[in-house]
Protein backbone atom coordinates (compact mmCIF):
# COMPACT_ATOMS: atom_id res chain seq x y z
CA UNK A 1 0.00 0.00 0.00
CA UNK A 2 1.52 3.33 -1.15
CA UNK A 3 0.30 5.41 1.80
CA UNK A 4 1.72 2.93 4.32
CA UNK A 5 5.01 2.97 2.40
CA UNK A 6 5.21 6.77 2.69
CA UNK A 7 4.36 6.62 6.37
CA UNK A 8 7.18 4.14 6.88
CA UNK A 9 9.56 6.48 5.04
CA UNK A 10 8.65 9.36 7.36
CA UNK A 11 9.26 7.11 10.36
CA UNK A 12 12.71 6.26 8.92
CA UNK A 13 13.48 9.96 8.53
CA UNK A 14 12.37 10.56 12.12
CA UNK A 15 14.28 7.67 13.64
CA UNK A 16 17.50 7.49 11.60
CA UNK A 17 17.57 10.68 9.47
CA UNK A 18 17.46 8.38 6.44
CA UNK A 19 18.43 10.56 3.45
CA UNK A 20 17.28 8.02 0.87
CA UNK A 21 13.84 7.85 2.48
CA UNK A 22 13.68 11.65 2.50
CA UNK A 23 14.70 11.78 -1.18
CA UNK A 24 11.92 9.32 -2.07
CA UNK A 25 9.40 11.42 -0.14
CA UNK A 26 10.65 14.61 -1.78
CA UNK A 27 10.48 13.13 -5.28
CA UNK A 28 6.96 11.89 -4.69
CA UNK A 29 5.38 14.77 -2.80
CA UNK A 30 7.15 17.94 -4.01
CA UNK A 31 5.52 18.08 -7.45
CA UNK A 32 2.13 17.05 -6.06
CA UNK A 33 2.26 19.67 -3.32
CA UNK A 34 3.30 22.33 -5.84
CA UNK A 35 0.34 21.44 -8.06
CA UNK A 36 -2.01 21.50 -5.08
CA UNK A 37 -0.77 24.93 -3.98
CA UNK A 38 -1.08 26.33 -7.49
CA UNK A 39 -4.65 25.04 -7.66
CA UNK A 40 -5.27 26.98 -4.45
CA UNK A 41 -4.05 30.20 -6.11
CA UNK A 42 -0.33 30.33 -5.42
CA UNK A 43 1.94 31.34 -8.30
CA UNK A 44 4.75 28.93 -9.25
CA UNK A 45 7.45 30.74 -7.24
CA UNK A 46 5.30 30.98 -4.12
CA UNK A 47 4.26 27.32 -4.46
CA UNK A 48 7.91 26.23 -4.74
CA UNK A 49 8.80 28.31 -1.69
CA UNK A 50 6.03 26.68 0.34
CA UNK A 51 7.01 23.19 -0.88
CA UNK A 52 10.62 23.80 0.18
CA UNK A 53 9.37 24.90 3.59
CA UNK A 54 7.10 21.84 3.89
CA UNK A 55 9.91 19.46 2.99
CA UNK A 56 12.26 21.21 5.44
CA UNK A 57 9.57 20.79 8.07
CA UNK A 58 9.34 17.12 7.16
CA UNK A 59 13.08 16.71 7.70
CA UNK A 60 13.13 18.66 10.98
CA UNK A 61 9.84 17.51 12.48
CA UNK A 62 9.32 14.00 11.15
CA UNK A 63 9.22 12.83 14.77
CA UNK A 64 5.89 14.68 15.14
CA UNK A 65 4.22 12.53 12.47
CA UNK A 66 1.92 9.90 13.93
CA UNK A 67 0.91 7.23 11.41
CA UNK A 68 -1.94 6.25 13.73
CA UNK A 69 -3.54 9.69 13.36
CA UNK A 70 -3.12 10.38 9.65
CA UNK A 71 -1.51 9.25 6.46
CA UNK A 72 1.74 10.76 5.21
CA UNK A 73 -0.05 12.65 2.45
CA UNK A 74 -2.70 14.04 4.81
CA UNK A 75 -0.01 15.27 7.17
CA UNK A 76 2.11 16.88 4.43
CA UNK A 77 -0.85 18.50 2.66
CA UNK A 78 -2.03 19.91 6.00
CA UNK A 79 1.44 21.38 6.62
CA UNK A 80 1.40 22.85 3.08
CA UNK A 81 -2.05 24.33 3.56
CA UNK A 82 -1.07 25.89 6.89
CA UNK A 83 2.16 27.33 5.45
CA UNK A 84 0.22 28.88 2.58
CA UNK A 85 -2.25 30.44 5.04
CA UNK A 86 0.69 31.81 7.06
CA UNK A 87 2.15 33.33 3.88
CA UNK A 88 -1.16 34.94 2.96
CA UNK A 89 -1.48 36.42 6.43
CA UNK A 90 2.05 37.80 6.27
CA UNK A 91 1.35 39.33 2.87
CA UNK A 92 -1.82 40.96 4.16
CA UNK A 93 -0.05 42.36 7.22
CA UNK A 94 2.60 43.92 4.95
CA UNK A 95 -0.16 45.88 3.21
CA UNK A 96 -1.57 47.25 6.47
CA UNK A 97 -1.81 50.99 6.97
CA UNK A 98 -0.20 51.65 10.34
CA UNK A 99 -2.20 54.89 10.62
CA UNK A 100 -5.47 52.97 10.39
CA UNK A 101 -7.55 53.97 13.46
CA UNK A 102 -8.50 50.35 14.08
CA UNK A 103 -4.80 49.55 14.66
CA UNK A 104 -4.30 52.35 17.17
CA UNK A 105 -4.39 51.58 20.90
CA UNK A 106 -7.62 52.29 22.68
CA UNK A 107 -7.88 55.32 24.88
CA UNK A 108 -7.57 54.47 28.56
CA UNK A 109 -10.94 53.79 30.15
CA UNK A 110 -12.66 56.56 32.05
CA UNK A 111 -11.78 56.25 35.75
CA UNK A 112 -15.38 56.58 36.89
CA UNK A 113 -16.49 53.90 34.41
CA UNK A 114 -13.78 51.54 35.67
CA UNK A 115 -14.76 52.19 39.29
CA UNK A 116 -18.43 51.58 38.47
CA UNK A 117 -17.51 48.31 36.78
CA UNK A 118 -15.50 47.16 39.82
CA UNK A 119 -18.33 48.08 42.17
CA UNK A 120 -20.86 46.25 39.99
CA UNK A 121 -18.58 43.20 39.84
CA UNK A 122 -18.19 43.07 43.62
CA UNK A 123 -21.97 43.41 44.10
CA UNK A 124 -22.62 40.61 41.60
CA UNK A 125 -20.13 38.39 43.46
CA UNK A 126 -21.93 39.12 46.75
CA UNK A 127 -25.30 38.36 45.16
CA UNK A 128 -23.88 35.08 43.80
CA UNK A 129 -22.66 34.06 47.25
CA UNK A 130 -26.14 34.73 48.65
CA UNK A 131 -27.67 32.12 46.32
CA UNK A 132 -28.40 28.63 47.62
CA UNK A 133 -25.27 26.50 47.02
CA UNK A 134 -26.92 24.32 44.34
CA UNK A 135 -27.93 27.42 42.32
CA UNK A 136 -24.57 29.13 42.75
CA UNK A 137 -22.82 25.95 41.55
CA UNK A 138 -24.77 25.72 38.27
CA UNK A 139 -24.36 29.46 37.57
CA UNK A 140 -20.60 29.21 38.11
CA UNK A 141 -20.37 26.15 35.84
CA UNK A 142 -22.41 27.86 33.14
CA UNK A 143 -20.79 31.28 33.15
CA UNK A 144 -17.34 30.95 34.63
CA UNK A 145 -16.48 27.53 33.26
CA UNK A 146 -18.50 27.93 30.06
CA UNK A 147 -20.26 24.57 30.19
CA UNK A 148 -23.54 24.04 28.37
CA UNK A 149 -26.63 23.03 30.34
CA UNK A 150 -26.31 19.42 29.22
CA UNK A 151 -22.60 19.34 30.15
CA UNK A 152 -23.49 20.67 33.60
CA UNK A 153 -26.17 17.99 33.95
CA UNK A 154 -23.62 15.31 33.07
CA UNK A 155 -20.97 16.72 35.40
CA UNK A 156 -23.15 17.03 38.49
CA UNK A 157 -25.32 14.03 37.59
CA UNK A 158 -28.69 15.79 37.57
CA UNK A 159 -31.50 15.80 35.01
CA UNK A 160 -31.19 18.56 32.38
CA UNK A 161 -34.53 20.05 33.45
CA UNK A 162 -33.29 20.43 37.02
CA UNK A 163 -30.17 22.24 35.84
CA UNK A 164 -32.24 24.61 33.70
CA UNK A 165 -34.66 25.27 36.58
CA UNK A 166 -31.81 26.04 38.97
CA UNK A 167 -30.26 28.47 36.51
CA UNK A 168 -33.61 30.15 35.90
CA UNK A 169 -34.26 30.48 39.66
CA UNK A 170 -30.73 31.78 40.23
CA UNK A 171 -31.18 34.45 37.54
CA UNK A 172 -34.46 35.53 39.06
CA UNK A 173 -32.85 35.86 42.50
CA UNK A 174 -29.79 37.64 41.11
CA UNK A 175 -31.98 40.09 39.17
CA UNK A 176 -34.06 40.84 42.28
CA UNK A 177 -30.98 41.30 44.47
CA UNK A 178 -29.24 43.56 41.97
CA UNK A 179 -32.37 45.64 41.28
CA UNK A 180 -32.78 46.18 45.04
CA UNK A 181 -29.11 47.21 45.37
CA UNK A 182 -28.98 51.01 44.96
CA UNK A 183 -25.23 50.85 44.20
CA UNK A 184 -25.76 48.80 41.05
CA UNK A 185 -27.05 50.37 37.85
CA UNK A 186 -28.94 47.42 36.33
CA UNK A 187 -29.60 49.07 32.94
Amino acid sequence: MVSQYHSELIVKVAETRDKAAFADLFDHFAPRLKGYLMQKGADAAQAEEVVQDVMTTLWRKAHMFDPQKSSASTWLYRVARNRRIDLLRRDKSADMDTDDPSLQPEAPPDVSTAMDARLRESRVRLALKALPPEQEAVVRLAFFTGLSHSEIADRIELPLGTVKSRIRLAFSRLRSALEADAAVDVD
